[in-house]
Protein backbone atom coordinates (compact mmCIF):
# COMPACT_ATOMS: atom_id res chain seq x y z
CA UNK A 1 0.00 0.00 0.00
CA UNK A 2 1.66 3.33 -0.55
CA UNK A 3 0.92 5.89 1.49
CA UNK A 4 2.04 9.77 1.81
CA UNK A 5 1.88 12.91 3.83
CA UNK A 6 1.14 16.30 3.23
CA UNK A 7 1.81 18.85 5.73
CA UNK A 8 1.37 22.06 5.56
CA UNK A 9 -0.45 25.02 8.08
CA UNK A 10 -3.29 25.15 5.84
CA UNK A 11 -4.29 28.81 7.78
CA UNK A 12 -6.73 28.41 5.75
CA UNK A 13 -7.24 26.00 3.53
CA UNK A 14 -7.40 26.93 -0.27
CA UNK A 15 -8.37 25.85 -4.02
CA UNK A 16 -4.26 25.29 -4.05
CA UNK A 17 -4.78 22.79 -1.10
CA UNK A 18 -7.31 20.47 -2.37
CA UNK A 19 -6.14 20.74 -5.64
CA UNK A 20 -2.80 19.15 -4.68
CA UNK A 21 -4.80 17.02 -2.41
CA UNK A 22 -7.02 15.52 -4.84
CA UNK A 23 -4.06 15.22 -7.17
CA UNK A 24 -2.28 13.20 -4.64
CA UNK A 25 -5.45 11.27 -3.81
CA UNK A 26 -5.56 9.50 -7.52
CA UNK A 27 -1.48 8.78 -7.56
CA UNK A 28 -1.32 7.40 -4.04
CA UNK A 29 -3.39 4.53 -1.79
CA UNK A 30 -3.61 6.70 1.04
CA UNK A 31 -2.72 10.57 1.66
CA UNK A 32 -2.80 11.78 5.50
CA UNK A 33 -3.05 15.89 5.34
CA UNK A 34 -0.48 16.44 8.21
CA UNK A 35 -1.96 19.93 9.38
CA UNK A 36 1.40 21.33 11.59
CA UNK A 37 0.92 22.93 14.92
CA UNK A 38 3.54 25.81 15.02
CA UNK A 39 3.48 27.66 18.27
CA UNK A 40 5.90 30.18 16.36
CA UNK A 41 3.15 31.07 14.40
CA UNK A 42 0.20 33.32 15.18
CA UNK A 43 -2.78 30.85 13.12
CA UNK A 44 -5.93 32.68 12.62
CA UNK A 45 -7.79 29.51 13.52
CA UNK A 46 -7.10 26.74 15.60
CA UNK A 47 -5.70 23.09 14.82
CA UNK A 48 -9.14 21.54 15.87
CA UNK A 49 -10.79 24.46 13.45
CA UNK A 50 -8.47 23.71 10.59
CA UNK A 51 -8.45 19.93 10.89
CA UNK A 52 -12.40 20.54 11.05
CA UNK A 53 -12.54 22.52 8.24
CA UNK A 54 -10.45 19.99 6.09
CA UNK A 55 -12.10 17.22 7.43
CA UNK A 56 -15.84 18.66 5.94
CA UNK A 57 -13.99 19.72 2.67
CA UNK A 58 -12.17 16.36 2.22
CA UNK A 59 -15.08 14.40 3.42
CA UNK A 60 -16.17 13.04 -0.76
CA UNK A 61 -12.08 12.04 -0.93
CA UNK A 62 -12.31 8.28 0.55
CA UNK A 63 -8.29 7.59 0.62
CA UNK A 64 -7.79 10.92 2.90
CA UNK A 65 -7.35 11.25 6.24
CA UNK A 66 -6.60 14.58 8.02
CA UNK A 67 -4.40 14.64 11.38
CA UNK A 68 -2.36 17.27 13.22
CA UNK A 69 1.10 17.32 14.06
CA UNK A 70 4.12 18.57 15.93
CA UNK A 71 7.58 18.18 15.12
CA UNK A 72 9.30 17.39 11.78
CA UNK A 73 7.45 16.24 8.47
CA UNK A 74 9.38 13.11 7.94
CA UNK A 75 8.71 12.35 12.13
CA UNK A 76 5.66 12.53 11.33
CA UNK A 77 6.09 10.21 8.37
CA UNK A 78 7.61 7.48 9.59
CA UNK A 79 4.89 7.49 12.68
CA UNK A 80 2.42 7.15 9.61
CA UNK A 81 4.49 4.74 8.01
CA UNK A 82 4.37 7.02 4.72
CA UNK A 83 7.38 7.06 2.77
CA UNK A 84 6.99 10.05 0.87
CA UNK A 85 6.13 13.76 1.81
CA UNK A 86 3.82 15.67 -1.00
CA UNK A 87 4.90 19.41 -1.08
CA UNK A 88 3.09 21.91 -3.80
CA UNK A 89 5.04 24.13 -6.25
CA UNK A 90 3.54 27.29 -6.94
CA UNK A 91 6.09 29.29 -8.67
CA UNK A 92 9.73 29.01 -9.26
CA UNK A 93 10.47 31.15 -5.91
CA UNK A 94 8.58 27.97 -4.32
CA UNK A 95 11.64 25.25 -5.75
CA UNK A 96 14.75 26.69 -3.87
CA UNK A 97 12.89 26.58 -0.10
CA UNK A 98 11.30 23.43 -0.99
CA UNK A 99 14.66 21.57 -2.44
CA UNK A 100 16.15 22.78 0.80
CA UNK A 101 13.68 21.42 2.98
CA UNK A 102 13.42 18.16 0.52
CA UNK A 103 17.41 17.60 1.04
CA UNK A 104 17.64 18.07 4.89
CA UNK A 105 14.43 16.12 5.09
CA UNK A 106 16.30 13.25 3.01
CA UNK A 107 19.42 13.81 5.62
CA UNK A 108 16.99 13.77 8.33
CA UNK A 109 15.40 10.48 7.56
CA UNK A 110 16.87 8.97 3.88
CA UNK A 111 13.99 6.39 3.67
CA UNK A 112 11.48 9.36 3.14
CA UNK A 113 11.04 10.71 -0.50
CA UNK A 114 9.64 14.28 -1.14
CA UNK A 115 7.86 14.68 -4.27
CA UNK A 116 6.83 17.84 -5.79
CA UNK A 117 3.35 18.24 -7.50
CA UNK A 118 3.12 21.69 -9.64
CA UNK A 119 -0.32 23.38 -8.75
CA UNK A 120 -2.70 23.77 -11.35
CA UNK A 121 -2.04 27.46 -13.39
CA UNK A 122 -5.31 28.59 -11.84
CA UNK A 123 -3.65 28.61 -8.30
CA UNK A 124 0.43 29.52 -9.16
CA UNK A 125 -0.48 32.79 -7.44
CA UNK A 126 -2.34 31.46 -4.26
CA UNK A 127 -1.60 31.07 -0.59
CA UNK A 128 -2.98 31.25 2.67
CA UNK A 129 -1.50 34.43 3.06
CA UNK A 130 -3.15 35.87 0.34
CA UNK A 131 -6.19 35.04 1.11
CA UNK A 132 -5.90 36.40 5.07
CA UNK A 133 -4.53 39.72 3.50
CA UNK A 134 -7.47 39.95 1.01
CA UNK A 135 -10.07 39.05 3.33
CA UNK A 136 -8.95 41.50 5.82
CA UNK A 137 -8.88 44.56 3.97
CA UNK A 138 -12.96 43.19 2.92
CA UNK A 139 -12.03 41.78 -0.47
CA UNK A 140 -13.34 38.69 -2.29
CA UNK A 141 -11.97 35.62 -1.21
CA UNK A 142 -14.28 33.10 -3.17
CA UNK A 143 -12.17 31.71 -6.05
CA UNK A 144 -9.45 31.46 -3.44
CA UNK A 145 -10.88 29.17 -0.52
CA UNK A 146 -13.67 26.14 -0.84
CA UNK A 147 -16.83 27.72 -0.16
CA UNK A 148 -17.00 26.43 3.77
CA UNK A 149 -14.35 28.39 4.37
CA UNK A 150 -15.65 31.77 3.09
CA UNK A 151 -18.09 32.83 6.28
CA UNK A 152 -15.39 31.08 8.57
CA UNK A 153 -12.47 33.86 7.12
CA UNK A 154 -14.92 36.76 7.42
CA UNK A 155 -16.43 36.20 10.51
CA UNK A 156 -12.83 35.57 12.03
CA UNK A 157 -11.74 39.28 10.94
CA UNK A 158 -14.93 40.91 11.89
CA UNK A 159 -14.31 39.36 15.97
CA UNK A 160 -10.60 40.42 15.11
CA UNK A 161 -11.89 43.72 14.35
CA UNK A 162 -14.54 44.06 16.62
CA UNK A 163 -11.91 43.59 19.48
CA UNK A 164 -9.67 45.61 18.19
CA UNK A 165 -12.50 48.54 18.53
Amino acid sequence: MSKAIYPGSFDPVTLGHIDIITRASKIFDEIIVGVLRNSSKSPLFSIEERVNMLEEICSSITNVKIMSFDGFSVDFAKEQNANVIIRGLRAITDFEYELQMAQTNRVLNPDIDTLFLTTSIDYSYLSSSIVKEVASLGGDISRFVPEPVIEKVYSRYRNIKGKDM
